[in-house]
């Protein structure tokens, strides 16, 4: 079953060369120490950054979610933003990337003395690693599309914050694990009123009507692809609504797709077994394709 991160493979991850603290680490000697926050707890922030034709897109958009999760979290990153920038350059220019590139950037609390929750128990200055690799999205996913399942995790506020982007991803996981058991690739998020708002790693759209409709953003990730694709529609005159609407809705839509940094716009081509727009990716997505491909390239 085609996957939301398939890739094609490529020999060159092999020899890439990982960013740790100022340093750089042949991903075979890359590591951390088990005594690490984002190990014992998952306590960080992260970015998926890519790097197309020698740029990084919406770099500016990655490092000011990046900023302010650290700052709800009350994780002093000890690097300015120019200096975070430099450093995913000096990783990219390291391994002699210029493009078809997919940066992981984290970020954690750093070492425990202890393995504690409590900030006290937290000794030293946080960790950053950057993983540079050589990754395209997979062809037959972004023409053929993918599967959804609607499932009972739910995205809540009160359970986690929705827009911090965390090490911490266990609503999200649990999301995952339940579209998965069901055949499905990835799981259709409610929020606490009972509205579709988000999958478990991708933002998810209906096309009705000629209409784009998503949810409120209320209780997802302010994902970037997402704020990029609301803005080409309004740009291109593509009707286009952040608003409240059900699972039926979603049942009945003309099109349906999901989006992410990684692979863009994404079709999906059916949802709880039930088929969308007779399972083949619809005009209105491959139509946002081109645009987002246009984007990329300007």
């Amino acid at each position: 079953m085609p996957t939301t991160h398939d890739y094609y493979e490529d020999p060159r991850n092999d020899d890439i060369k990982i960013y740790v603290n100022g340093n750089f680490f042949h991903r075979t000697e890359a590591k951390v120490s088990v005594m690490d926050s984002g190990f014992l707890l998952g306590d960080g922030v992260w970015e998926g950054i890519r790097l197309h034709q020698g740029k990084f897109l919406h770099l500016d958009a990655h490092l000011n979610r990046l900023f302010m999760g650290a700052d709800l979290l009350a994780l002093n990153i000890h690097l300015t933003r120019d200096e975070i920038e430099s450093a995913l350059f000096s990783t990219v220019e390291k391994n002699s990337m210029k493009t078809d590139v997919h940066v992981r950037l984290i970020v954690s609390r750093g070492l425990k003395k202890t393995p504690y929750q409590h900030p006290n128990a937290t000794i030293g200055d946080p960790t950053i690693v950057i993983i540079p690799e050589y990754k395209i999205a997979n062809k037959i996913v972004l023409e053929n599309g993918i599967r959804l399942a609607s499932v009972e995790t739910i995205r809540d506020p009160k359970v986690q914050n929705p827009n911090i982007n965390s090490l911490s991803k266990h609503n999200c996981i649990a999301a995952c694990i339940e579209a998965h058991k069901k055949g499905a690739d990835e799981g259709l998020m409610f929020d606490p009123k009972g509205n579709i708002s988000t999958c478990n790693s991708t933002n998810f759209f209906i096309v009705r009507s000629n209409e784009v409709w998503t949810s409120t953003g209320q209780y997802c990730l302010k994902g970037i692809t997402r704020s990029t694709v609301i803005s080409l529609c309004k740009e291109n005159n593509i009707p286009v609504f952040e608003k409240n609407f059900s699972l039926e809705d979603v049942y009945s839509a003309d099109e349906v797709f999901v989006t992410g940094t990684f692979a863009g716009i994404i079709p999906v081509i059916e949802v709880d077994l039930r088929s969308i727009n007779q399972g083949i990716r619809g005009d209105q997505t491959i139509a946002l394709q081109a645009l987002y491909r246009k984007h990329l390239d300007a």
